[in-house]
């Protein structure tokens, strides 16, 4: 026998010493796109909800439209579901505060996780 055969040092079954079926996962293990792994990670890991929440923000001038976007811009959304949004002047600021509702369902609307609970309007320097 030669050393490539099947019989040669180091190797089982000509399979290279993988074992099986080759590749992790043991046997009978099908792979996995990429995206589906992906999402199950983040559904195990609890990054799920915080991803969606933070969505909110590159989504936020399609939410309010563009008059609101055009005098707030999002900062930031808290795990708790706080979302900060800086805001023009302070007429805006009342303007706004006084829409909280309607802004909050435009939000939230067909959001499971990570739906928004809380708006709060910080004025800009």
């Amino acid at each position: 026998m030669t050393e490539g055969s099947q019989g040669g040092p180091g190797r089982r079954g000509g399979r290279g010493g993988r074992g099986g079926r080759g590749g992790r996962g043991g046997q009978g293990a099908r792979p996995q796109a990429v995206g589906e792994a992906l999402r199950s990670y983040l559904a195990k890991s609890g990054l799920e909800k915080r991803l969606a929440q933070a969505q909110v923000i590159p989504d936020w001038p399609q939410l309010v439209g563009p008059q609101i976007a055009a005098v707030t811009e999002p900062e930031s959304v808290t795990p708790d579901g706080t979302l900060f949004v800086r805001v023009a002047t302070s007429a805006w600021m009342t303007e706004l505060q006084l829409m909280a509702p309607q802004i909050m369902a435009a939000i939230n609307a067909g959001r499971g996780a990570g739906r928004i609970e809380h708006v709060r309007w910080l004025l800009s320097h």
